[in-house]
């Protein structure tokens, strides 16, 4: 029979390698593990590459888009005009209050579908948003 193997088997204790920071020190002695420097605080990585203090420090390029006061406060004039609660216009509308709410408090930026739906429900015009 040639498949069979026929050598003993030992079945022993064997020297696993230590955890901790004795563990630590052997393996660094072994030269199984390479130490890398510490970045400085302030300079970490963010998931888009650009360091945290970069990100901080800018301003202009990644600020959020913003509903314009102009659209804001022609919303809530023309509501207030008609004697509507955001409620009413929100149910006119078929959409939530708090989506009223947060146009009118420039917190949610609406699509030009959504504003053409507001326009015809109050029967006045208001400005558009631009597009990016």
């Amino acid at each position: 029979m040639s498949g069979q193997d026929h050598n003993p088997v030992v079945f022993s204790k064997s020297s696993r390698p230590q955890s901790g920071a004795q563990g630590m020190a052997q393996a660094q002695r072994a030269g199984q593990v390479q130490a890398a420097p510490r970045q400085p605080p302030g300079s970490a990585s963010t998931s888009s590459g650009i360091s945290a203090a970069q990100l901080e420090n800018e301003t202009d390029e990644l600020k959020h888009a913003q509903v314009p006061k102009e659209l804001k406060q022609a919303i809530q004039k023309a509501r207030m005009a008609k004697g509507l609660t955001q409620k009413q216009l929100a149910q006119q509308l078929n959409m939530q209050p708090q989506t009223i709410n947060e146009y009118e408090n420039g917190k949610a930026i609406p699509q030009n579908a959504e504003i053409a739906k507001i326009e015809r429900a109050l029967g006045v015009k208001l400005p558009r948003v631009k597009k990016k």
